[in-house]
């Protein structure tokens, strides 16, 4: 079998689009793109993946473990290949070579979509049109046929190639393979992955005509423009509130409607918003740290809390030498040193190191309150705001004065209790030297 990797003998063919392999387990792995099968599940999430490889690549998306480290820069990643890929930006190294311009190229993509003009040797007999590989012809020519040989399992949606079912099965799957190096996070498209690689990058390709600002993605500048023209063309036909957005707009409709589309799968009850729906499915904690007590949703979230115990701190700053118990907070903490804010507000320009204070940061334009209180349903921006509000119907008052001990329900409010004390004293003492003096 290992002979054959160095020749070019591929018995094994895939009787449904001609594709070669050097042996029968490979030809079979292959086959999964045709049959839909994905017999590797995750236990933490359920998503499923035709090969085990790929899922244990994906369960350390869930541990945060990752195993590969640049001796160079102390970056880490996820999987060997984009490791190795990163290693060339140091090195400088361009092992794809052209075969027949000699020209070299970091990466194997790159040297695939390097073509030369002219050179196109296999043409369509029906339209004419040329290519620069004989496979590239064959797909064609099933345009003209009708030929649609991958099925989706499914739905019975049939695609002329392989990479058009395998797109298609993420809308069955929820699958998004396109992972992230610099954060973990996936994406159902590698479009979507490159426009996300512009905030760990910082590059900023859309420019405001009107102020300079940049943005990552045409959308961002395109809702920015109605901020300089003043243009909100979302107008809610109830109320005649308007907005910049769509989404904030369709939110802003539930409030009329009374619509609680965001349903729990497990119990049937509904919400007006996500945020809401995502609070509620937290309330099951089946994950019970041994030491505490303290219940999780999620077993990666148990094994990130045990560190707290363990006083293990796996991420560590290459600037100050800081550590950290989880990959997202040593993220966080290099834009202090960076004084970088890749989360830009799309209507004001505020810029900001985390993402969940530009979603707190973009409800000061939209108005919206997702956080509600069950008692009396009022709203509020943000879900601390909401936590501190219910202690007015609980009568909870966990902050105690250590002078007088009168409790309180906010720390903010024994704080400005405590300076009453402050200044009493001070003016005793004030009383008590100018008594001496006189």
């Amino acid at each position: 079998v290992h002979t054959k990797t160095h020749s070019t003998e591929k018995k094994c063919i895939c009787a449904q689009c001609g594709k070669g392999f050097i042996n029968q387990s490979y030809l079979k792995k292959h086959q999964r793109v045709h049959t839909g099968e994905k017999p590797h599940v995750c236990s933490e999430c359920g998503q499923r993946f035709t090969v085990s490889y790929s899922l244990k690549v994906h369960m350390r998306f869930h541990s945060g473990e990752k195993p590969y480290q640049c001796t160079e820069c102390g970056m880490r990643f996820f999987t060997r290949a984009t490791y190795k890929n990163h290693i060339l930006n140091h090195s400088g190294e361009r092992p794809n070579v052209c075969g027949q311009c000699g020209k070299s190229f970091k990466d194997a993509a790159s040297l695939r979509r390097h073509f030369h003009s002219g050179e196109k040797p296999y043409s369509c007999t029906e339209c004419g049109k040329s290519f620069t590989q004989a496979a590239n012809l064959k797909i064609h020519m099933r345009i003209h046929s009708g030929e649609k040989p991958y099925s989706c399992t499914l739905c019975e949606k049939s695609f002329t190639q392989g990479s058009g079912l395998t797109v298609h099965m993420r809308t069955h799957s929820g699958e998004k393979p396109s992972m992230c190096d610099h954060c973990g996070k996936h994406f159902k498209y590698i479009s979507y992955l490159k426009k996300h690689q512009r905030v760990h990058s910082g590059e900023k390709p859309h420019i405001c005509s009107e102020c300079g600002q940049r943005f990552t993605v045409a959308y961002s500048l395109k809702v920015h423009m109605r901020f300089h023209s003043g243009e909100k063309p979302y107008q809610c036909a109830e109320c005649d509130m308007r907005f910049y957005t769509r989404a904030t707009f369709k939110n802003h409709l539930l409030n009329h409607s009374g619509e609680r589309p965001n349903i729990c799968g497990k119990c049937g009850k509904s919400f007006k918003d996500a945020a809401s729906l995502r609070r509620h499915c937290h309330s099951e904690r089946p994950y019970i740290c041994t030491e505490c007590g303290k219940s999780f949703t999620r077993a990666i979230h148990l094994t990130v809390h045990k560190r707290i115990h363990s006083g293990e701190k796996p991420y560590t700053c290459t600037v100050c030498g800081k550590c950290f118990r989880q990959a997202n907070c040593l993220t966080n903490h290099l834009w202090i040193h960076s004084g970088e804010k890749p989360y830009s507000c799309t209507l004001c320009g505020k810029g900001f190191t985390q993402v969940n204070c530009l979603k707190k940061h973009l409800r000061v334009h939209s108005g919206e309150r997702p956080n509600c209180c069950e008692h009396c349903g009022k709203c509020f921006t943000d879900v601390s705001y909401l936590r501190r509000h219910i202690k007015v119907h609980s009568g909870e008052r966990p902050h105690g004065c250590t002078v007088c001990g009168k409790k309180f329900s906010d720390i903010s409010n024994l704080k400005k209790h405590e300076r009453m004390h402050s200044i009493e004293k001070g003016d005793i003492v004030k009383t008590e030297i100018l008594g001496l003096n006189s």
